[in-house]
């Protein structure tokens, strides 16, 4: 090695020194340093970025501010070599989904990521602005996923100054809609469902999972279902009821069939609730199914009742088997009642399954690499319903690759910053690694 070529070697150690443990800088190849370091001086303008996006407004109603964020990202993605479409979707009544693709050597595995633009604050929110304070971020959907694309693109912006981006084969959708997703839903999430049909790997950036401070994998997540209940009995004067004439009217009904569901339902990994009920002379639902108007007297057997809640599942026989007990407990009926029940399924679940963990033993050989604790296994009973659920049928994937923070889908949501650099670094190594294995 000659002199020059010497200077600029201690050069590049010096600058990886205060980044990565000694152990994790003999593990890590070049180009994976470089990523690491890419990453590291970069978090100013990956902040930054965050901010723009965070203080345009994206509620899931706000077409026109969702379009608007699609428009901040797609430059990110064309500058890295993306091929970058934007796709409206008018006809479930939302914005659309941005929808970027990078293709690398042949034969390599296709890896999907997933995120969203869109945010549960609409453009009427009183919660509308960034802030920071130290290493915790403040904003409407600053988390949620805004942190995870950001750390997304900080990821795939390292994998290119290491030259391991050129090769890979990467699949980018994010959706305009995952807070609210549009009707019909077939429609709503075609594309996505495509995309991975086309994958080997699916890694979902939004929040990362934390417990006691330590950094969890989430390999599964549930399902999210709502059903409609509605009962209905022969109406008279109370002095009569439960006798055969008059029966037990149309809220006692709904209530044995509530109590049921409490008593003869549960069971691991599942949940369920009750959101909305009422009953009376007249009960009805308005035509979003989330405000509901009732009227009736004390003297009066009600003759209708209505309620509404969800229930979220492990896998989809889970739900299939959940769906027929309630059917079987709705089909009893007290004297003189009728009752009927109707599902909708806003997303399928994401079980856990052996790809899903051999995929997150790759990530911790990852983090044993940089010198990070293992990432144990998130409890699917604290994570909520999402996108990658519509294609984990079709792909092994990773929940959680996005932004450590607090109190999403609440005005006041924190994002980690100080998670930002250690997030883009896992996730650009792993798709480095996995984009050089063969398909």
């Amino acid at each position: 090695m000659d002199a020059t070529m010497l200077r600029h070697a201690c050069a590049r150690a010096l600058l990886l020194a205060p980044l990565l443990p000694m152990t994790a800088q003999a593990a890590l190849s070049a180009p994976e340093q470089k990523i690491a370091s890419t990453v590291k001086a970069e978090h100013g303008r990956s902040v930054a970025l965050l901010e723009t996006l965070v203080n345009q407004n994206s509620g899931s109603m706000n077409l026109e501010g969702v379009a608007k964020v699609a428009q901040l990202l797609r430059p990110e993605l064309e500058a890295l070599g993306f091929k970058v479409q934007w796709k409206p979707m008018p006809a479930t009544q939302r914005a659309g989904h941005l929808i970027a693709t990078h293709t690398g050597r042949p034969g390599g595995k296709r890896l999907l990521l997933i995120g969203h633009l869109d945010t549960v604050f609409e453009a009427d929110a009183p919660f509308q602005t960034y802030s920071a304070k130290g290493q915790t971020a403040t904003g409407p959907g600053v988390g949620d996923d805004k942190g995870g694309v950001v750390v997304m693109l900080g990821a795939l912006r390292a994998m290119q100054a290491a030259g391991t981006l050129a090769a890979a084969n990467i699949e980018v959708v994010l959706t305009g809609d995952e807070e609210d997703v549009g009707d019909p839903q077939d429609l709503a999430r075609a594309d996505l469902v495509a995309a991975g049909k086309r994958a080997d790997v699916a890694l979902d950036f939004e929040n990362l999972a934390q417990e006691d401070g330590q950094d969890m994998g989430s390999i599964a997540r549930r399902s999210s279902n709502s059903w409609t209940l509605k009962t209905t009995g022969k109406s008279g004067h109370s002095s009569g009821i439960f006798s055969s004439s008059a029966g037990d009217g149309a809220i006692f009904e709904l209530s044995r069939i509530l109590t049921a569901f409490r008593q003869e339902l549960p069971e691991p990994n599942l949940t369920f609730n009750v959101g909305l009920i009422g009953g009376g002379q007249r009960a009805e639902l308005d035509a979003d199914g989330v405000r509901l108007s009732a009227d009736g007297k004390s003297n009066i057997i009600p003759s209708v009742a209505v309620a509404k809640g969800d229930f979220r599942t492990l896998s989809q026989d889970q739900t299939e088997r959940v769906r027929r007990k309630m059917q079987a407990i709705v089909a009893r009926h007290l004297p003189l009642t009728e009752a009927s029940i109707g599902f909708d399924e806003s997303y399928p679940a994401m079980p856990p399954t052996a790809g899903n963990r051999a995929l997150l033993a790759q990530l911790n050989a990852v983090n044993q690499d940089l010198g990070l604790a293992p990432m144990a296994e998130l409890d699917p009973l604290k994570r909520g319903a999402g996108d990658i659920a519509f294609v984990a049928a079709d792909v092994d994937g990773l929940v959680g690759l996005g932004i450590a923070g607090a109190g999403s889908h609440a005005p006041g949501e924190t994002a980690d910053l100080g998670s930002l650099d250690r997030q883009a670094i896992r996730a650009g190594i792993l798709m480095s690694r996995l984009g050089a294995q063969a398909r």
